[in-house]
């Protein structure tokens, strides 16, 4: 990622962060009491279109901030998540959890992005980092006891190309579980994703895409048991899940996929799915021994969707706009790697 794809990725969060509407909220109303704006709901996290956008907008500015904390964005970038990290709007994110209607909003998929966030505040040594690692604790161990609630009794993966699929917020939750050394999340991270995964087979790669993914949730599967199984057991697990991939035989899962109509909110979708492939293939790949061709497959097939990915991450229209930077970053910066 260079300096000026970085100004690039922080102006769109920065022209999103405090942009209350256009605003899909999830949110289920009990009656009048509950009529309330997106900013009353949500004091920190109701920019960028919805929750979970707003959740990884945020995560996507500390993570530049890290990486480039002397680029000319940098002041406005750190000024910005100061004024929003506070700890009494963080506190309200974190009560918003508590009410009974309100505990199953965005599980998984926001959960996940809450404590990719949480994980990228806590590895940072800086200040700030720490301060503000500090004020999210609350709504961070809010939605880790709800994830430990929750998956005990998910007694089957969802899979699908949007927010629902199960097997990208299990990863991002392992990678926070060891990132804090939270062994019983770990453990129950890993029973359940070798409860899902570990005796598919014969992936059905002709079944993608969807016409709104903007998750491939096989290549999902693989980046997620990478994570859970050593290196020799998962090249031999990945042999059984994606039989042809040597030969370069994965459907269309290694042709980079084109959006019709960007200003389609839906339809933009399958822009970040081209992101997601191209990050996923780079971390099955990652673990591949030197030599195996399923890793130069792999890698080949990333390197054509990050270009067609990064086409349209800024196209003008907020349908997009909102929310494939940091899918970018995720991608460009070797998250989860």
């Amino acid at each position: 990622m260079t300096i000026d794809q970085a100004e690039g990725f922080a102006k769109l969060a920065l022209a999103g962060i405090d942009r209350e509407f256009p605003n899909k909220t999830g949110h289920v109303t009990t009656g009048t009491d509950d009529l309330k704006t997106p900013r009353e709901m949500h004091p920190v996290f109701y920019g960028h279109f919805d929750w979970h956008s707003s959740v990884h907008g945020h995560w996507m500015l500390v993570r530049l901030l890290k990486q480039f904390p002397y680029a000319p964005f940098a002041d406005e970038v750190g000024n910005t998540l100061q004024r929003r990290f506070s700890v009494v709007g963080l506190a309200l994110e974190a009560e918003y959890f508590r009410k009974s209607e309100n505990k199953s909003f965005e599980r998984m998929y926001g959960w996940a992005w809450a404590l990719r966030l949480a994980v990228e505040l806590r590895s940072w040594d800086d200040p700030r980092g720490r301060e503000w690692a500090k004020n999210l604790e609350p709504l961070e161990k809010e939605i880790v006891g709800l994830a430990k609630g929750y998956l005990p009794k998910l007694d089957w993966p969802v899979r699908c190309g949007f927010h629902p699929e199960s097997s990208f917020p299990l990863g991002q939750m392992l990678d926070y579980a060891r990132a804090v050394g939270d062994s019983e999340l770990e453990k129950l991270l890993i029973e359940k994703s070798k409860q899902f995964y570990m005796g598919d087979r014969d992936y059905p790669v002709t079944y993608e895409p969807s016409g709104n993914d903007f998750f491939s949730p096989g290549l999902n599967v693989a980046d997620l048991m990478r994570r859970v199984l050593p290196p020799a057991e998962f090249a031999t697990w990945l042999e059984k899940y994606l039989p042809g991939l040597a030969e370069g035989k994965a459907g269309n899962l290694l042709t980079p996929v084109k959006v019709s109509d960007p200003t389609d909110g839906h339809l933009i979708h399958l822009a970040g799915l081209n992101l997601n492939r191209a990050w996923t293939m780079q971390g099955i790949a990652s673990v591949l021994p030197e030599g195996d061709p399923r890793k130069k497959v792999l890698l080949d097939a990333a390197d054509k969707h990050t270009k067609d990915g990064l086409e349209l991450v800024a196209s003008g229209h907020y349908e997009g706009d909102h929310w494939l930077a940091s899918f970018a970053v995720y991608l460009l910066s070797e998250t989860g790697r």
